[in-house]
């Protein structure tokens, strides 16, 4: 039977539904559950609640909310370091950890795109979506993205049956009435089939998959932010985090997907301290089966999850995630000319690459969790200059994601775009945004930064979804279908 957090009827036990309904009735391609956002507040800094589940498991990634501001990302004299210096935005000397010999950089050729989109056997960028089963195969779709998010059992192993004795924060999954992603089909099915399903569909519509993996904040049940980090260190918590992980790596198996591991999470952890090997964290504790050997620090995590990536999916290209506001500064919000864009970008890249990244196949950047119209009726301006011409600007955020990929050494997926355009009604479901036609209008823009993929989808209930623009982003991507862009030109 189908029922809370099960996928909707209509698209069969699991069929590859971006994310099953909160009430058992159809998706509109995000996950529903609503509910208010956790405390945005860590030592006095509002801290973007980016790509983080709400009550329920929506996820609304990548901006701060209503009620406080990240100085919208305007750089003044008194934003720290992480070590507390106070140097308007100029990278400190080694800020962010020292990156591993022979990382960073671009390849022989000159492209980071290369070796990824030649393992793929794809030569241009590609173009993907979080969206319904009907809507992708309505375009020449090459990437489809799905949330692995809302809470993990509560044993120390997998449940073998959804519909009984399997729980996830004491509410029993029979029915689908549960969080844990491996019951979101009907419970008649053995755990995990909702992503095997997924695999399925997107193989059929000759698309990649892409799982986000999104579990430790709710798993943990704290606050979004150095609460979170702080449980990362948990080895009961990290025991099971670790073995649901492993769970999915092995329904995933030997087929080709993208995992993306952790948005924002990487973030709050560099607000904790800017050399990820100082910041403790339950690893070899915890997975003594597949990290022994990795220390127990935030570095150790990332690269133990990429390990296990490369020993149960082989197949699997995998990233981390970088995050503009992990300075405690937005720099995509950025309006001073003189701000040192390309230091701050080197500060999260270092950082990363001192957790593993370079390690990986991709990076994930974002632009925003909402379309911009929505922050407009809040108050909020996130809007970037199409023109490039008065700051915030697009330009300047490519400036960033540039740096980004090259500090690491790693093409990107831009992931979690906003799909609105400004002929809508800029209300509930169907606000304003410029970003996707600014993507679509200049896709040598964004290869240049060194981007595999531009992916589009909503960051939380009530955003602009491929379902709900009109079509737009279907027809852009028939068009763009006619006339690629190189990703190495």
């Amino acid at each position: 039977m189908v029922g809370c957090g099960a996928p909707s009827v209509g698209e069969g036990a699991g069929g590859g539904d971006p994310v099953p309904s909160a009430d058992g009735g159809p998706s509109d391609g995000t996950p529903n559950g609503g509910g208010t956002d956790p405390a945005d507040r860590d030592g006095g800094i509002t801290v973007p609640d980016a790509g983080r589940p709400d009550a329920g498991f929506t996820p609304d990634a990548g901006r701060p909310d209503a009620g406080g501001t990240f100085d919208a990302g305007t750089p003044d004299a008194g934003r720290p370091d992480a070590g507390g210096t106070f140097d308007a935005g100029t990278p400190d000397a080694g800020t962010g950890g020292t990156p591993d010999a022979g990382t960073g950089g671009t390849p022989d050729g000159g492209c980071l795109a290369g070796p990824l989109m030649g393992s793929l056997g794809k030569t241009t960028l590609m173009v993907g979506a979080s969206m319904q089963d009907a809507t992708a195969t309505q375009a020449p779709f090459e990437l489809r993205y799905q949330y692995i998010t809302g809470g993990i059992f509560d044993g120390t192993t997998p449940c073998t049956s959804c519909a009984s004795g399997c729980t996830a924060s004491g509410a029993s999954c029979k029915g689908g009435a549960c969080g844990w992603w491996g019951c979101w089909q009907w419970d008649a099915l053995p755990p995990g089939q909702f992503a095997l399903d997924f695999l399925t569909t997107t193989q059929t519509d000759k698309q990649i998959p892409m799982f986000t993996y999104y579990e430790l904040l709710q798993t943990s049940g704290v606050s979004d932010g150095t609460q979170e980090v702080t449980a990362a260190n948990d080895a009961k918590l990290m025991t099971r985090y670790y073995a649901d992980f492993r769970f999915l790596l092995q329904k995933i198996g030997t087929s080709t997907a993208f995992l993306h591991i952790e948005p924002d999470f990487w973030g709050y952890a560099q607000f904790v301290n800017s050399n990820p090997h100082a910041i403790p964290a339950a690893v070899a504790s915890a997975n003594a089966t597949d990290c022994s050997t990795q220390e127990n620090s935030i570095a150790g995590m990332a690269r133990c999850m990429i390990a296990m990536v490369r020993k149960y999916a082989p197949n699997t290209k995998v990233g981390l995630h970088a995050s503009s506001w992990a300075t405690k500064t937005d720099v995509f919000y950025n309006t001073n000319p003189a701000f040192n864009v390309v230091g701050e970008a080197q500060k999260v890249g270092n950082f990363l690459v001192a957790c593993g990244a370079n390690l990986g196949d991709f990076m994930v950047v974002e632009v925003s969790d909402r379309d911009a119209g929505y922050y407009t009726s809040i108050g909020q301006n996130t809007w970037l200059d199409a023109t490039d011409k008065t700051l915030p600007t697009f330009s300047q955020a490519f400036t960033w994601a540039k740096t980004i990929s090259e500090t690491v050494g790693k093409p990107l997926v831009w992931w979690q775009l906003p799909v609105g355009n400004m002929t809508l009604a800029n209300t509930w479901n169907v606000w304003r945004d410029n970003t996707l036609d600014y993507f679509f209008d200049h896709p040598d823009r964004v290869v240049s930064t060194h981007a595999v993929g531009m992916a589009f989808g909503a960051g939380t209930d009530g955003m602009t979804t491929p379902e709900s623009d009109n079509g737009h982003l279907i027809q852009r991507t028939k068009t763009y279908g006619t006339a690629r862009a190189p990703t190495c030109p």
